[in-house]
């Protein structure tokens, strides 16, 4: 499984990369992996206000519809709008293609996030 060392993650698949004040936000490779060829991404609503683990949006693919999740709390700054035409870059390029970006409530709250090891482990054990 290809996972960067430079990114934190969530046990529910999201990977995190900070930007400046911001949080960049995508799904792993191992959760586009397991979705298959994904076909829609959406509803998710700049300017909302979210808690961690709290329903950002939604990826579908030719399998199943999955919740993307905030990583931590939070506001919705930004929204890839390139996947809506082009859901399949997930597929191609899952830690270059970036879902949205989250505005922390406290940046510290990433250091609760897992770090590869940790995620490897975390699906490792199922």
């Amino acid at each position: 499984m290809n996972l960067p060392s430079e990114l934190k993650y969530a046990k529910t698949h999201e990977w995190i990369r900070t930007d400046g004040d911001l949080l960049v936000v995508g799904i792993t490779d191992h959760a586009q992996d397991q979705l298959g060829d994904l076909v829609y991404v959406g509803d998710f609503k700049v300017g909302a206000r979210l808690q961690a683990g709290q329903t950002a949006g939604v990826v579908e693919s030719v399998k199943a519809a999955s919740d993307i999740y905030a990583p931590v709390a939070g506001e919705i700054v930004a929204f890839n709008e390139d996947l809506s035409a082009s859901p399949e870059q997930l597929n191609q390029e899952p830690y270059t293609a970036w879902i949205f970006k989250l505005r922390p409530d406290n940046m510290a709250d990433t250091a609760g996030l897992l770090d590869a090891a940790g995620y490897q482990a975390s699906v490792d054990a199922g």
